[in-house]
């Protein structure tokens, strides 16, 4: 109810305008073909023991370059013990070597051994020719779609 007893809608709320269309289906079977799409080409790998946390880790070690646990926690958004046990996991298994920082030799940083940067190259190779063995199965114009679709998507990722 409103202050002068009327009863308020959700346009009244500002939730959602008159005029817009419903996105929750659009959203649903967004949300579905992604996370099924994602959960496929995570079946790529490497290394079939490594779970997707220990090479998230590997991966951003690629990209980033040498971490403190700390940032490595924080990037991936888990708890510095979690990070932890993911880093001595993938030390254990000769995937990164902790070591002094240049700068500052009271911290340790994490850096790929050469060994983890070849699963983060194979893993990477293995999901694009899957990815591209499924492309190869559409027509030109899905394929045209599906590449707008994944700038759309790095937009809605990068906002």
């Amino acid at each position: 109810m409103s202050s002068n007893g009327t009863l308020m809608t959700t346009n009244d709320l500002g939730a959602e305008p008159a005029d817009q269309p419903d996105l929750s289906p659009a959203a649903q079977r967004l949300r579905i073909a992604t996370f099924r799409l994602a959960r496929r080409m995570r079946t790529q790998r490497a290394v079939d023991s490594m779970s997707d946390g220990q090479f998230a880790v590997l991966a951003a070690l690629k990209v980033h370059g040498p971490h403190t646990l700390g940032e490595l926690a924080d990037r991936e958004r888990v708890s510095a013990p979690s990070m932890n046990r993911t880093v001595n996991c993938l030390q254990d298994a000769g995937y990164i070597v902790r070591g002094a920082d240049e700068r500052d030799g009271r911290k340790v940083v994490i850096s790929l051994t050469p060994e983890g940067e070849a699963v983060v190259e194979e893993t990477a190779r293995r999901r694009d020719a899957w990815v591209e063995a499924s492309l190869a199965h559409l027509t030109v114009a899905e394929r045209e779609t599906l590449e707008a679709a994944a700038e759309i998507m790095q937009r809605m990722v990068d906002r």
